[in-house]
């Protein structure tokens, strides 16, 4: 049996960004080692917020930067919805995080949705598909995208990007993004990364917080049925890491494990 997920809890948000802030940087430097740019998919939700504290601080040291010029930024999920609709990824993640990194700074690279395509969820996925091909090669030569980090939620539900408990996308193999019509929480009409595509990626990062969590991480950490949150857990072991605050695992069994790297 593999290594087990690794579940990191904090007192607060201020500890947790710092050991977030920690593993992100990390993370920037292997994927900088490998092939000199820092490929990262995030999703929406508060994630964004704590994301903006964690990596907008200032940093500690030489080896404690954020190296946006590097970075290219994916989304993990999007919404059909103009990209200035307050439900839309890009929307959050640019206000809350991109607008304010300081303008002496380079930005990141930044890859939306198309939105002419926004009356057909099928082609607007389909483009977003090819924007993977043209960041990691032809889609001959790769079967499948390799993100140096996923930044990722859980919603009540157990849901992540927008794969939903029992759900036939979590079924889907072949496509890297998926179309979906039926998102029991709305908007309906979203695209999605696939799970392959998720569990394929060099590590992968959590970040769940509140005591509002705590009864649906009790399920993904020492049930699972399914869960789409479980099924990542399951498929990537100790690449899959959790940054979550006490509140949200209280009475949770699994283990925690000291933060280091």
């Amino acid at each position: 049996m593999g290594k087990q997920t690794n579940l990191y809890a904090f007192p607060g948000i201020d500890s947790l960004a710092t050991a977030l802030r920690s593993y992100v940087i990390s993370c920037q430097e292997a994927g900088l080692a490998r092939h000199g740019m820092f490929k990262v998919a995030v999703s929406g939700g508060s994630l964004p917020k704590t994301l903006a504290k964690a990596l907008l601080s200032q940093p500690s040291g030489e080896n404690d930067t954020v190296k946006w010029d590097k970075w290219e930024i994916f989304f993990a999920d999007e919404r059909a919805v103009p990209l200035d609709h307050e439900d839309s990824n890009y929307r959050l993640v640019k206000e809350e995080l991109i607008d304010k990194i300081p303008a002496d700074q380079p930005k990141p690279i930044v890859h939306t949705i198309d939105a002419k395509h926004l009356d057909d969820t099928q082609e607007l996925a389909d483009a977003y598909e090819q924007a993977l091909v043209k960041s990691f090669a032809s889609r001959d030569s790769v079967k499948l995208p390799i993100f140096d980090l996923l930044l990722l939620g859980s919603g009540p539900d157990g849901h992540t990007c927008s794969l939903f408990p029992g759900h036939e996308l979590l079924r889907e193999t072949s496509a890297w993004v998926a179309p979906i019509e039926d998102s029991p929480k709305p908007p309906p009409r979203r695209i999605t990364l696939t799970l392959p595509v998720v569990t394929h990626a060099v590590r992968i990062a959590f970040v769940a917080t509140g005591a509002g969590k705590k009864d649906i991480m009790k399920e993904i950490f020492e049930g699972g049925n399914g869960l789409p949150c479980a099924l990542v857990n399951e498929a990537t072991g100790d690449r899959c890491s959790w940054f979550v605050d006490n509140p949200s695992v209280e009475g949770v069994g699994y283990p925690r494990r000291p933060f280091s790297l």
